[in-house]
């Protein structure tokens, strides 16, 4: 296992525990993704002592660059510090035991073996010897090498006391799953589902810390078809869960938008690696079964699901302790507009139509053609084809509109205080309608996007309201 220790920070920390004469191990998520061969591009190593971490952390911080900052703390009994390379983080070696109503164990000075034992997953539980005397000594208790190889998520003890412990293991039991495109094992899968009403007691800011990082997967459906067969969307997310299933009347059928909403997450995750549209796409058509209706002569409708959806957004945000910032702005922002670009790919583009989606989208637009064309899920391959051609004549247009006419982040030639001052006239409704005409007149073509043009136009809309110009204006 020397492979796993080339990097050169090793020879450091091993020469800093053998003059130090404590025993200790790289464990966890370095090990395990040397083993598969996979890229650790945020380089975080773990390091288990037998004995006090906090110490060791110190005196390897000195030895790499006297200047490095060392981060304490001393409740956990864990230290951590940053260089140019790595984060590498500290603990000695412990024992755990928990009360049913925390996540928040007892914690007791361990072995090595105590240490393993608590350990979420036997993928996460191989340890490595850094001392001189044992470099590289692979340590391996509960075959963890064979479930890397066979793909395998399982707890090293009994899993219903994993999860009971520590029920967060459950979603992350699935992240892995997810991020290595493993399959979970029978009997913890089964644990899982046997322990869902657990997961409460888990704080909010962890379990959106676990989704995002399923979102973020490559695939990202596995995920939540996990959480779902599991249990564990219907707490954690309902108004998702809440999506599943079809439904028929009278032969008529409409499609199943849970299944449709992560096949949307997956195509998009292709595509960009902005989180925030992978939320957007994930809730797009959150609002359906809210707004789903049959009627004979039509079939299935979910008319105004695109708007109700985005207001339901700061609810959902706010419950999962996302940001309610800008971010949240923006995902509401994608969901009301995703149904814009596929009518517009239905129907003749006009001028005017491609102008308003581009005040409306502003910067956002280009994100947003691309959840349109990831909405495309059909299996028919000519009627996805024809689709995906016409979003590329709306993309033409909308280049060539905006090259015309400057929309994108539209800011109105004629703004309030010129209108106060044409006029003589206090803030006030009329400046109001005043740049309401222009604003529109520009949106349809009227008149182009610029000053005199729009200052014509102000002049008319004033003598219609029974404006004059101001002395001093003229």
């Amino acid at each position: 296992m020397n492979i796993c220790l080339n990097d050169k920070i090793f020879e450091t920390l091993s020469a800093v525990v053998t003059s130090e004469n404590v025993e200790a191990y790289v464990i966890g998520g370095w090990v395990r993704d040397c083993i598969l061969k996979r890229d650790h591009p945020d380089k975080d190593i773990d390091i288990v002592v037998i004995g006090s971490g906090i110490e060791i952390a110190r005196k390897a911080a000195r030895k790499i660059d006297p200047k490095i900052k060392v981060t304490i703390f001393k409740n956990f009994g864990t230290a951590m510090f940053r260089n140019n390379e790595y984060e590498v983080e500290f603990v000695g070696a412990r024992k755990e035991s928990y009360d049913r109503g925390s996540r928040k164990p007892v914690v007791e000075d361990g072995t090595l073996e105590d240490d393993q034992n608590r350990r979420d997953f036997t993928i996460n539980a191989l340890a490595i010897s850094i001392n001189k005397e044992t470099f590289g000594k692979f340590i391996d208790p509960f075959d963890g090498i064979n479930d890397l190889r066979n793909k395998i998520i399982r707890t090293p003890l009994d899993p219903d006391q994993t999860f009971s412990d520590d029920p967060l293991r459950m979603m992350r039991a699935i992240r892995f799953a997810t991020q290595l495109n493993f399959t979970i094992e029978e009997r913890t899968f089964n644990s899982i589902k046997e322990n869902t009403e657990r997961i409460r007691i888990v704080s909010q800011e962890r379990i959106v810390t676990e989704l995002n990082k399923i979102i973020m997967c490559e695939h990202p459906s596995k995920g939540f078809i996990l959480l779902e067969k599991a249990g564990l969307l219907r707490i954690i997310l309902p108004e998702l869960d809440n999506m599943k299933g079809v439904e028929t009347k009278e032969g008529k059928a409409h499609k199943d938008n849970f299944h449709h909403s992560i096949k949307v997450l997956d195509n998009i995750s292709r595509n960009t690696d902005n989180i925030w549209l992978r939320w957007a796409a994930l809730l797009h058509d959150i609002a359906k079964p809210v707004t789903k209706k049959y009627s004979a002569d039509t079939g299935w409708s979910f008319h105004g699901h695109e708007f109700v959806g985005s207001k339901m957004i700061p609810g959902i945000f706010r419950k999962l302790k996302l940001p309610l910032n800008e971010k949240m702005k923006y995902v509401q922002k994608i969901v009301d507009l995703h149904l814009r670009p596929i009518v517009l790919s239905q129907e003749i583009v006009t001028d005017s139509a491609i102008r308003r989606l581009l005040f409306e989208a502003g910067d956002d637009i280009d994100d947003l053609m691309i959840l349109c064309e990831a909405d495309i899920t059909s299996k028919n391959e000519a009627k996805k084809t024809l689709h995906l051609e016409n979003f590329k004549l709306v993309r033409s247009k909308l280049k060539e509109i905006e090259e015309k006419d400057a929309i994108r982040n539209f800011q109105p030639p004629i703004d309030g205080s010129e209108i106060i001052q044409t006029f003589g006239i206090k803030p006030g409704k009329e400046v109001g309608i005043i740049k309401n005409a222009i604003r529109e007149a520009i949106l349809d073509g009227i008149i182009p996007n610029e000053h005199d043009a729009a200052r014509m136009l102000m002049l008319e809309k004033g003598r219609e309201i029974g404006l004059t110009v101001a002395d001093k204006a003229t």
